[in-house]
């Protein structure tokens, strides 16, 4: 899959832009700067675990110090489990639905291990929101996204030569800008930057504008979070038709789906892209994989929308494009075309 899908790109920038080569194997690779362990039953960044449940595996990924602090919502007790090792006992007598239900109700990162099922394609369903619009030139694109999966497929764009503005929220700057510095420069190199206050009426005129001017919408944040700064993806084509919106969620944009929270080794897991011991344990192939995957396929994506005039919304599950690697087995001759055109 991986290598299927750099040549994929390779091919579709040429045809828009300049063309794009990547080593995809280094697109995995972020230990030059973080402190990884060999996956395991724990994620090499520490923060995800594949634990024991009453009737299943389920993955659960706690990487922001509040995470923590639910737990006793999470389990309904009364007593706080306060590390793995007392997490896990409590998990183990409770049902997999059970966790992972409550887990979207509290704005928790976990996935039932292989609950995602191979579809045809890591990018399904794509919707027809606006008018297609055959254009020149390179694209206007603006990046809305964080972590791995949304600003590495900006970044491509921007190495093919579109135009790439990052936007990022004044409250709550990406994660990885202080975490690992080197890998975010890596990510979003050849982008203009704007921070915007999104507290304040001017910072979210401009963005409504430059939804509006832009070719290309990449974004990482759950539909909720457009709600709540008052923008409705279909006002957004009314104004802009042609537009290509690569929402890039956990396990896709609509209904229930659109509420969850994830990121890449829980992802993984929901997909079922792991390994599994002699003994039928699951335990983890990589680090995040399922973020750097989602960014190729992503990119890909957008640079055939792109082609085919857009007026689009791909809706890129990190957890379904993980199902499909999954099933794929990294095989190169049967990953098709990772976007379905209107």
């Amino acid at each position: 899959m991986l290598n299927a899908l750099a040549r994929e790109i390779a091919c579709r920038s040429s045809d828009w832009g300049e063309r794009v080569v990547i080593d995809p194997h280094s697109i995995l690779d972020r230990g030059a700067e973080l402190a990884l362990s060999p996956p395991g039953r724990t994620s090499p960044n520490g923060t995800c675990r594949l634990m024991r449940a009453a009737d299943g595996w389920i993955a659960v990924n706690l990487p922001r110090p509040d995470d923590w602090t639910l737990m006793s919502a999470w389990l309904e007790s009364e007593v706080a489990a306060a590390d793995w090792h007392h997490l896990e006992i409590a998990v183990a007598d409770r049902p997999v639905f059970y966790l992972r239900e409550r887990a979207i109700m509290l704005g928790l990162a976990a996935g039932i291990v292989g609950e995602v099922a191979h579809d045809a394609g890591p990018i399904t369903p794509t919707l027809a929101m606006g008018k297609p619009r055959l254009r020149g030139g390179a694209p206007v694109v603006a990046d809305l996204t964080s972590l791995w999966a949304g600003p590495l497929c900006a970044g491509l764009l921007a190495r093919g030569g579109a135009r790439v503005t990052r936007y990022e929220s004044a409250q709550r700057p990406d994660p990885s800008r202080d975490a690992a510095p080197r890998f975010y420069r890596s990510l979003n190199q050849g982008k203009a930057h704007q921070t915007l206050d999104f507290q304040t009426s001017e910072s979210r005129t401009r963005l409504r504008e430059a939804l509006g001017q832009a070719d290309i919408v990449v974004t990482s944040a759950r539909p909720r979070a457009f709600a709540t700064l008052g923008i409705d993806p279909k006002d957004v084509f009314v104004a802009n038709p042609s537009l290509i919106w690569v929402a890039i969620t956990g396990y896709g944009w609509q209904e229930q789906a659109g509420q969850r929270v994830a990121f890449g080794d829980d992802a993984a897991a929901a997909g079922g892209l792991l390994r599994w011991t002699a003994g039928g344990d699951p335990r983890f192939l990589g680090d995040a994989l399922a973020d750097p995957l989602t960014g190729l396929a992503a990119a890909s994506a957008a640079m055939q929308a792109w082609k085919d005039g857009g007026g689009v919304l791909i809706d890129v599950a990190l957890a379904r494009v993980a199902a499909f690697a999954a099933h794929d087995d990294m095989c190169e001759e049967s990953i098709g075309n990772t976007y379905s055109p209107h």
